[in-house]
């Protein structure tokens, strides 16, 4: 069963950093892992998907400010945000999905409850 928990949002002021974790349990070992995100009025759209084998790809409005990475001792994904922009402030969630990164966009078949990220300017 896959079981996914994010923990790490909060309320930041603009150019600031935060950093979310998830621990993720019960899926496949050449499962993607990813990052989406939804602000409230908007459609869901991808932050960033990692591959089985590591290989990492982000939105483009997230390249360079935002790093997704995992650790597989604690089976805790990251992602690191930095230079954080109003237009940031959404409900973001952990995700996973059998299929590879390029066939998922924000839509994963599995996800977890989310944690808020707010941004003021």
């Amino acid at each position: 069963q896959v079981q996914l928990a994010e923990s790490g949002g909060g309320s930041v002021q603009a150019g600031g950093s935060l950093r979310l974790s998830c621990i993720a349990s019960g899926y496949g070992s050449t499962y993607s892992l990813g990052w989406i995100r939804q602000a409230p009025g908007k459609e869901r759209e991808e932050v960033a998907c990692m591959e089985w084998d590591g290989k990492t790809t982000y939105a483009d409005s997230m390249k360079g400010r935002f790093t997704m990475s995992k650790d597989n001792a604690k089976n805790t994904l990251y992602l690191q945000m930095n230079s954080l922009k109003p237009e940031d402030t959404a409900m973001y969630y952990c995700a996973t999905d059998s299929r590879p990164c390029a066939w998922i966009g924000f839509r994963y078949n599995y996800r977890g409850q989310g944690t808020q990220v707010t941004v003021s300017s």
